[in-house]
């Protein structure tokens, strides 16, 4: 496995090139760092699912360089969807869509369609523009780490997550920090209107103003398999508690306007709800690496990403799931 900082033009060349050799290659986008493959590429991605212990019905989506590569991958684009896409990549949103030929089940999990998005990480962009000068049609790109566990947000997460299970030929890109630092949004575009599978910080308002349409008749359709959609979920090692008073010994994180118990460990204090995003998944890997027993969590009220913020902590905070 081959780290490179701050990669240069040449050395994101060299990383399309290895995509395209079979190999994977890690790399950042605005939202969590993605374990990349090349998306027609059947053996390069079943390395991904193996890799993060993935289950192979669960979908991966498909990081393209711009809206004009949307219809190798989609058909049937409804005229709403190219709204929000014209609006929104590059940037956090993940479009569910119905898949053209070149999606293949191994990337949609065998279902008939497919996830698709645009990053705005300029690493993440001109590697899929060199990708593609290569003949690539588009990078499959999960999260960077364990199924289930937290999402690397900086690239000594990535590698700290997955190095042992990467070998010398793959590849982790270090472009810094996540500027948004939980997953996109991942919208149904499937039916008449557009319906929020996961929050993130393209907000069901953001999406009502362009689409101009409610998604109250999506309710009662069948919802696709997504990523992230378990009920348990980017969690750390150590307990995540919501609504309760720290004590000493515990992680805290909440917003800077609320003050630190006494002998209550400070994870982390965000002045915003924007920051708070940012920060969760660092805390969560902080209070691991200190070997914290359990993270006490005040969520940033509101709506938007708040939203967001809130459906990763309950998903991290269930700590056992009937099967």
């Amino acid at each position: 496995m081959e780290v490179i900082s701050n990669p240069s033009q040449v050395e994101i060349k060299k990383a399309a090139q290895a995509l395209k050799d079979g190999h994977l290659v890690a790399f950042p986008t605005e939202t969590v760092y993605g374990l990349g493959a090349d998306a027609t590429n059947e053996k390069a991605v079943s390395r991904v699912y193996s890799v993060k212990g993935r289950p192979t019905d669960h979908p991966l989506i498909v990081h393209i360089s711009s809206i004009n590569q949307l219809n190798k991958w989609a058909v049937d684009i409804p005229e709403y969807a190219i709204k929000l896409a014209n609006k929104f990549w590059p940037g956090p949103m993940t479009l569910i869509l119905k898949r053209s030929e070149i999606a293949k089940d191994f990337i949609t999990g065998g279902q008939e369609n497919v996830g698709v998005r645009v990053p705005s990480h300029p690493v993440a962009l001109s590697l899929l523009s060199e990708f593609e000068k290569l003949g690539g049609l588009g990078i499959a790109a999960p999260s960077a780490n364990k199924f289930g566990a937290v999402s690397p947000t900086y690239a000594r997460s990535v590698y700290q997550e997955i190095g042992e299970s990467l070998n010398q030929f793959d590849m982790v890109l270090d472009g810094g920090d996540c500027d948004v630092g939980i997953e996109s949004t991942i919208i149904s575009c499937l039916y008449e209107t557009p319906f929020i599978l996961r929050p993130g910080a393209i907000t069901e308002s953001d999406i009502q103003e362009i689409s101009k349409v409610g998604a109250e008749k999506v309710l009662r359709r069948i919802m696709p398999k997504v990523s992230g959609s378990f009920a348990r979920h980017y969690c750390p090692k150590s307990e995540v508690v919501l609504g309760q008073l720290p004590k000493a010994g515990d992680g805290y994180l909440a917003l800077s306007t609320f003050s630190t118990p006494k002998g209550v460990i400070r994870l982390a204090a965000p002045e915003s709800a924007e920051d708070f995003a940012k920060v969760l998944y660092k805390a969560f890997r902080k209070a691991d690496d200190m070997g914290l027993k359990k993270i006490v969590v005040v969520p940033p009220s509101g709506k938007g990403i708040c939203d967001a913020i809130f459906d990763r902590l309950v998903k991290a905070s269930i700590r056992h799931v009937e099967t």
